[in-house]
């Protein structure tokens, strides 16, 4: 189709939001490894998560074989608030570096939540209110998924507690404001209200905390809880599959004006908006029906892909949930508290993680200084402020791009911008005061992490 006929923004009509969540697990021939019992090491049952996770979760969580689940229609109708969500084509950015690639971005911060955690947020919601639960626990680290959940919650008229790792507790109030504001309590992790929070802090006086340490919390609160479930904003098989209607409305767009894609690239912490934009164009490719370059950029301070090991690791620094097998820097494993975005995740994504081994997927990792500038960049051309995380594929996004111009390739390039970073402002100040900096773990700080990973 002529590119003059394209519009700037996208739009799909109410009617061809997706109906269905895609698993692309049907169609992986490797199957991402089961999750283990940490005591006998066996794959887990259903029965032995129910204490921990919703039973309709547990059944999405385990099933590698139905392609697609419908979503019901409580989600649709809530879902309609803001999707279909639009895919932009980025011509301010395209003239700026002068390039002959094509750039389209996928935006999910046009929704109270600021971001795509709300995908999954209130499809999990719906679930425990539908089970009859009181409420939920969770962990949240740059307070996305955390603001993203206490709305759902809210919805839903259940009660929500939100352990957020102290850094990001302490340098985003806002965020923790907007989740009060939706009526979840809101604790810095690790903390003094559980057992595992003050063994952390024994053990690690002064910690700023990590998404391992939040999670333990919130499952102890859980467990010990009458009527709570544990839910989770990323990694989860669970989770990808809720975040499919981004790739789903993606390729729809797409598919609408002929167009595509060369390259897909997501910011990649614990998996889930990746997982998402990817999933439709990682099953065609699993299918042989077409092939793409998928990039996953992850942080330079928490390199999961690039400088992880796939073995069998724990979800959480306190060694209370599921093993599961999964690229990792082992459970153990702290970012610096200089690091200034979400993906804080030790490990990834079992889904991606298989995929990534199975060489159907790339992952490169960028120090956050060159993040933030292609934030600014992109703020100043496109209107919009990304968030930190997203700008790790905007990095990328400009990268591939630039390599066009030095070979006059005319590339589609695809990227995630999963939601806004108007609470990340003590990170655009630092970087603007030349206060940030770019700290990588050392070979010796990995290896130390790894080697307690568990062993059997």
């Amino acid at each position: 189709m002529s590119e003059n006929k394209i519009p700037y923004k996208i739009y799909l009509e109410e009617n061809e939001l997706p109906t269905a969540w895609y698993n692309v697990r049907a169609d992986m021939k490797n199957k991402p490894a089961p999750l283990l019992n940490p005591g006998t090491h066996e794959p887990m049952k259903a029965e032995e998560l129910a204490p921990v996770f919703c039973e309709e979760l547990i059944k999405q969580e385990l099933d590698n074989d139905t392609a697609y689940f419908p979503i019901p229609e409580e989600i649709l109708n809530f879902y309609k608030m803001y999707r279909p969500s639009p895919l932009i084509r980025a011509y301010f950015l395209e003239k700026k570096l002068g390039t002959p690639a094509k750039i389209y971005y996928k935006f999910e911060g046009n929704n109270t939540s600021g971001s795509h955690k709300l995908n999954s947020a209130i499809a999990q919601a719906y679930y425990a209110k539908k089970q009859g639960l009181k409420g939920v626990t969770t962990e949240t680290g740059a307070g996305q998924w955390g603001t993203a959940l206490s709305m759902a919650c809210s919805y839903f008229d259940l009660d929500c507690k939100v352990y957020m790792v102290k850094v990001s507790y302490e340098q985003k109030p806002f965020r923790r404001e907007v989740m009060r504001t939706y009526g979840a309590s809101v604790t810095p992790s690790p903390s003094e209200t559980t057992n595992i929070g003050r063994k952390i802090l024994a053990d690690h006086p002064g910690t700023t905390g990590s998404l391992g340490c939040a999670i333990s919390e919130a499952v102890e609160v859980a467990t010990s809880l009458e009527g709570y479930r544990y839910v989770l904003g990323s990694v989860l098989n669970q989770v990808l599959l809720h975040q499919s209607v981004i790739g789903l409305e993606t390729k729809a767009a797409l598919d609408k004006y002929g167009i595509m894609p060369d390259i897909i690239i997501g910011c990649a912490g614990g998996g889930s908006n990746l997982g998402g934009l990817m999933s439709p164009f990682m099953g065609e490719k699993l299918r042989g029906e077409a092939d793409y370059r998928i990039i996953a950029v992850e942080p330079a301070s928490c390199p999961s892909f690039t400088r992880g090991t796939y073995a069998y690791d724990f979800c959480d620094t306190g060694m209370v949930c599921p093993l599961a097998k999964m690229y990792t820097l082992g459970s153990g494993f702290i970012p610096s508290a200089n690091h200034a975005g979400g993906l804080r995740y030790h490990g990834m994504s079992s889904i991606l993680s298989q995929l990534y081994d199975d060489g159907l997927m790339e992952a490169v990792s960028v120090p956050q200084t060159a993040v933030f500038e292609a934030a600014e960049e992109f703020a100043r051309v496109e209107g919009i402020l990304p968030a930190p995380e997203s700008s790790h594929a905007i990095r990328v996004a400009i990268d591939e791009a630039l390599k066009c111009k030095e070979t006059g390739e005319e590339k589609t390039i695809v990227f995630g911008l999963t939601g806004t970073g108007y609470f990340d402002m003590v990170a655009y100040e630092q970087f603007h005061d030349g206060t940030m900096t770019d700290y990588i773990p050392t070979d010796e700080e990995l290896a130390e992490s790894i080697s307690k990973l568990p062993k059997f």
